[in-house]
């Protein structure tokens, strides 16, 4: 049915030629919903198709057609359910199989003509076709499975082999319906595409026009094209991206202004005085870095990165303090309420005895506490508040917000920054945004997540710190494992087990997949212990259902020794120092990701004592042993990250969940890296050269960058 009136890319794909009620919907149902989005819908790889040919020329290894007579059939119902079918064609012989479809016996039968197409193998000497599409063939010369290939000859067969594209598709829709309905509205959209990149942008880069680079993808005409296509709309991709990561820097930096907080060797010293060593080379260098952003009025924008127990609170601390020295106030925010309770605990330790006013704020934080909190923060009462998101919920609002630290960043999205800025009563002012990781960030990902930050990296451990071996364990010798604990604790020194859940009925707390082996808990490993290879020792559970005062407790036993073993989840992962404790164990550590086996191995090493991580495992997958093997392997947070993004890509390790980012379709972020550099340099030229996209010829470039990254990089500010 042809469309009811003139086509663009915003008619509904159910007013489409060819596109039935049916097919709407099931476009719908896999987020096509008009004519833009069905030609943005792209193939995730191509197959090589080869025109029909005699069966004694199908070269194994080739997707191809063959037409032939079926001479013998077998239905087999034993083992492997198949069933087996013999082609000829009077040139030779093709074995076809089609595993768990015995019902093809009641429709293939001996002496039909057959058309398969597949791709064919060997085996025994012969050819073979698995699964392979088929049909009754006609008695006239077969057209190609999809129809003629814009190649074709007059008769129908294509003049040579082909690409053709293989879609993402469901179960009640195929590829194949896809490619066809594409084929035939794809003239109505490409006419109407228009380009956001200008010839002279583009020639130099060997970029395709936009247009084009959709029909390479829909009809390649060999790989040449679908290499050219596919690099053109993956670095639209990391551009567009980045022209808003810059985007937003520019306006930052141009636009919005924050207290300048100045900075004098006496109050550096006077800083510096608080803590309980000299500054490492590299956290002086770090402090001087931050000190100098917070001393304009240019808001700081910075992330500090820094290996497990680099000594990133510090640097937070004596910022928050060049803050307050200058008459505003602080914020710190931690992902979880036990760390921003350690925060709280360790910055109130290190400004004991001074005039800094510091609070806590959390969800647990009780309701009349909470109004006599924020009543002291709105009127410049308090100094320095400590939280978790819910220093983002409303009716929070400083006084004069100068600094804002955010402690482990990736598991922050870019909204939580925005937030942080809109405490401000001014719409030009803004607070200095300092983020920190523990968790060191990949370049690749530094770069297109956090690209509007500036870097600062703690390179260097403190002095003092003890080196950390660790080892892999099977489960079968975990009283080894423990016997090691019971001499180390007989010799006053500590430890920690973690395990991967509170009961035996929850979920796993670490980033794994969860399989059939039964997890160990923290109830069922503290009985264990008690009764078994730890009994006579003092041991106690740590974890996240506690009630907070029973948590400090614990906490606070365990710094003063009285507490020997901890039985834990992961809320040990970041903010625990405790130097005596020097050995920890990790049970099921297969179920815990890389970064989180690094920053749970750094609760130990942080005195003098050499230290020991023992990781407890029978890893169930190839991947889940490549960790364990690497964490074994070095304690370099640096190289472990890039490792962990090797193994699992970006997608999962910062997704459009964490970072607020929507997923690339096209780019790769392990296989485009160059792209993304020249992406970067690109938007970052741009962007200096124009940087409020407000020129007449950029408005299409500025209308797709807000419809891509407007809400999840928070755009809308900008011009």
């Amino acid at each position: 049915m042809p469309p009811a009136g003139p086509v663009s890319l915003a008619t509904p794909v159910e007013d489409l030629p060819g596109v039935t009620p049916r097919r709407a919907d099931l476009l719908r149902a896999l987020g096509i919903t008009n004519l833009g989005w069905l030609v943005a819908h792209l193939p995730t790889r191509f197959e090589r198709v080869e025109p029909q040919a005699p069966i004694s020329s199908i070269v194994p290894g080739r997707v191809v057609t063959a037409v032939g007579e079926v001479a013998a059939t077998r239905p087999v119902r034993a083992r492997r359910p198949r069933f087996e079918a013999v082609l000829t064609d009077g040139t030779g012989r093709l074995d076809v199989v089609w595993f768990n479809q015995v019902f093809l016996a009641d429709k293939i039968l001996p002496g039909m003509r057959l058309r398969v197409e597949g791709k064919a193998s060997s085996r025994h000497g012969g050819v073979q076709m698995a699964n392979p599409r088929w049909s009754i063939a006609p008695d006239e010369p077969p057209q190609p499975a999809d129809g003629p290939h814009p190649e074709a000859s007059a008769s129908g067969e294509p003049a040579g082999s082909y690409l053709r594209p293989v879609y993402p598709a469901s179960e009640s829709l195929s590829s194949a319906e896809i490619r066809r309905i594409i084929a035939r509205v794809l003239p109505l959209a490409l006419p109407r595409i228009d380009d956001h990149l200008p010839p002279d942008f583009r020639s130099p880069r060997s970029f395709p026009e936009l247009r084009d680079a959709y029909r390479m993808q829909h009809e390649p005409r060999d790989e040449d094209e679908a290499a050219l296509s596919r690099r053109r709309l993956a670095y639209d991709e990391l551009f567009f991206l980045q022209l808003g990561v810059h985007l937003k820097r520019a306006h930052l930096r141009e636009a919005l202004r924050a207290p300048a907080l100045p900075i004098s060797p006496a109050l550096d010293a006077h800083i510096r005085a608080r803590f309980p060593f000299p500054l490492t080379p590299a956290q002086d260098r770090v402090v001087r870095e931050v000190a100098a952003d917070l001393a304009t009025t240019t808001p700081a924008n910075r992330l500090i990165q820094g290996d497990v127990g680099s000594g990133k609170t510090f640097v937070a601390a004596y910022a928050m303090l060049q803050c307050v020295a200058a008459g505003h106030q602080a914020s710190l925010m931690a992902p979880t309420e036990i760390l921003a309770e350690q925060h709280a605990a360790s910055l109130s330790r290190l400004l004991a005895g001074s005039r800094v006013r510091l609070a806590l704020l959390t969800g647990s934080t009780p309701p009349t506490e909470r109004a006599s909190l924020l009543a002291a923060l709105a009127s410049g009462a308090l100094d320095i508040l400590v939280g978790t998101h819910a220093l983002l919920t409303e009716g929070v609002v400083f006084k004069s917000l100068g600094v804002a630290v955010i402690d482990e960043q990736h598991r922050f999205g870019v909204h939580q920054r925005a937030r942080l800025r809109a405490t401000a009563t001014d719409d030009r002012s803004t607070p200095h945004i300092l983020v920190m990781t523990a968790t060191p960030i990949p370049r690749t990902l530094g770069v297109t997540l956090f690209g509007d930050l500036d870097v600062s990296t703690i390179d260097q451990l403190p002095p003092g710190r003890s080196p950390v071996e660790t080892r892999v364990f099977r489960g079968s010798l975990r009283d080894r494992v423990y016997a090691e604990v019971a001499a180390r604790l007989a010799k006053g020194e500590q430890a920690y087990i973690v395990v991967p859940a509170i009961e035996g009925d929850d979920d796993p707390a670490g980033e794994a997949p969860a399989r059939d082996t039964p997890l160990r808990d923290v109830r069922t490993v503290l009985a264990e212990l008690e009764a078994g290879p730890l009994a006579g020792f003092r041991l106690a559970a740590l974890h996240g259902r506690l009630a907070r005062d029973t948590r400090d407790a614990v906490m606070e036993r365990f710094r003063l020794g009285s507490i020997q073993a901890l039985v834990a989840t992961t809320v040990i992962e970041v903010g625990v120092d405790v130097p005596n404790a020097t050995v920890i164990v990790i049970e099921q550590a297969d179920r815990f990701g890389l970064a989180q086996l690094h920053q749970l191995r750094g609760r130990v090493g942080r005195g003098s004592i050499p230290s020991s991580c023992l990781l407890v495992a029978d890893p169930a997958t190839p991947e889940a042993e490549l960790r364990l093997r690497a964490v074994a392997s070095t304690t370099d947070g640096f190289a472990l990250a890039e490792t962990d993004f090797e193994l699992r890509g970006p997608g999962e390790l910062f997704g459009a969940r964490q970072s607020g980012l929507p997923p690339f379709k096209v780019a790769d972020l392990m296989r485009d890296r160059e792209l993304l550099a020249l992406a970067r340099r690109d938007a970052a030229e741009w962007v200096r050269r124009s940087p409020r996209l407000d020129r007449p010829d950029e408005a299409l470039l500025r209308r797709r960058l807000l419809k891509a990254y407007g809400p999840s990089l928070g755009l809308g500010d900008v011009g």
